[in-house]
């Protein structure tokens, strides 16, 4: 009976934390909406040359992108632990084993929020008012060429399905080889797997388990991209 009880909490974790995460996606897509429309009014505010108010814009879609990073990481931490929790004999310390997780992802950026696709967007539209077709400064002319989508996506096609990456119904990653794979069939493989198995990528050296594979709205954000290219 005791077994069955605690078998119990953790399929309401998993399902709390599921809730949790299809909660949060509305912000982060909100964040990206707003973006957008902070993007167009800069354009227009630098074909008028009121510099310093488009400087304002882009510090606020700075913050905003970093708003939305964080909210990745709380989403991304409550899928993990609800993923790896297993009930014991002893009393488990929820706020230390979220806070472990939270920290990992902090531990492990994307990448510079400078670079953050929202941020890169928007710079690159308002530098192309008055400078279309030329690099931005600090930057070589292959950083123009391969663009965040692209250099942000490891995998086109799943591994294991086949399907381009953009056609996937439910895109899920790896925390650790950030390889992207479609959820049912990765979730099958590492059930088939004894659920631990090496990455079905080729040439790939990383172990997948369920517990590091994770939603990512950027990463959905950057296929919905990578479909308009």
């Amino acid at each position: 009976m005791a077994s069955t009880s605690r078998g119990g909490d953790a399929g309401r974790i998993k399902n709390v934390a599921s809730t949790f995460c299809s909660e949060s996606q509305p912000l982060i897509s909100d964040i990206r909406q707003t973006v957008t429309l902070m993007k167009e009014i800069a354009v227009q505010l630098e074909k008028d040359k009121l510099f310093d108010k488009v400087k304002e814009l882009e510090d606020a879609v700075v913050e905003l992108a970093g708003l939305s990073d964080l909210s990745v990481h709380f989403s991304n931490s409550v899928e993990a632990f609800a993923n790896r929790y297993q009930p014991g004999e002893q009393l488990t310390n929820f706020n230390k084993v979220f806070e472990d997780e939270v920290s990992k992802f902090k531990a492990n950026p994307t990448s510079d929020i400078n670079k953050h696709s929202l941020v890169r967007q928007f710079k690159e539209a308002v530098w192309n008012v008055h400078h279309a077709g030329q690099p931005m400064p600090g930057e070589e002319q292959e950083d123009i060429v391969m663009t965040s989508t692209q250099s942000n996506i490891l995998n086109m096609t799943c591994p294991l399905s086949g399907k381009p990456v953009t056609e996937l119904e439910e895109p899920i990653r790896s925390m650790e080889c950030r390889h992207i794979y479609e959820k049912k069939a990765i979730m099958q493989y590492i059930r088939n797997k004894q659920h631990r198995g090496p990455c079905p990528m080729a040439g790939c050296p990383k172990t997948l388990r369920e517990g590091i594979l994770v939603h990512d709205p950027h990463y959905q954000w950057r296929l919905m991209n990578a479909q308009n290219e």
